[in-house]
C-alpha cells in the first residue's frame, strides 16, 4: 500500500501525526502533497513530554519531520480493498497485446529516427563533417 494513496484517502478522518522531535498532533487531515507535508484541523498539540498542550484551529505541518501517522484501522482496511479491487479489475486487460504501431525493444519503425534519438540523416550530430 502507498503512502501516498492512503493519505489521499485518510482527507477528513482523525489521525495523530507524530513528529521527530517527539510532538504530537492529533486533528483531522485536511490536505497532503506529494512531499507529505499536510494541513490538519481542529488540532491538539503536545509537547514531547506531554505536559503542555494546546488546541489549535488549523495548522501546516512539513513531511520532513513527520517521524509517523496513525489513520484508524477501517481506514486501512478501506484503502486495502480499494487496490485489491483495482487490481483484479486490471489483471483481464494484460497479455492483450495488440500488435501493430510502437512498443517493445523490437527493430525502430522504418522512417523512425532509430538509434540515440538524433535526426533520421544529414543532421547537426557528431558526424566527420561532410
Amino acid at each position: 500500500m502507498l503512502p501516498l494513496s492512503l493519505l489521499n484517502a485518510a482527507q477528513n478522518k482523525p489521525m495523530l501525526v507524530e513528529l521527530k522531535n517527539g510532538e504530537t498532533f492529533n486533528g483531522h487531515l485536511v490536505n497532503c502533497d506529494n512531499f507529505m507535508n499536510i494541513t490538519l484541523r481542529e488540532v491538539y498539540q503536545t509537547t514531547a513530554d506531554g505536559e503542555r498542550f494546546w488546541k489549535l484551529k488549523e495548522c501546516y505541518i512539513r513531511g520532513s519531520t513527520i517521524k509517523y501517522l496513525r489513520v484508524p484501522d477501517t481506514l486501512l482496511d478501506a484503502v486495502k480493498d480499494e487496490q485489491n479491487r483495482a487490481r483484479d479489475a486490471g489483471r483481464g486487460a494484460r497479455g492483450a497485446h495488440v500488435s501493430g504501431g510502437r512498443g517493445g525493444r523490437g527493430a525502430p519503425v522504418r522512417g523512425g529516427r532509430g538509434g540515440r534519438g538524433g535526426p533520421p540523416r544529414g543532421g547537426r550530430g557528431r558526424g566527420r563533417g561532410v
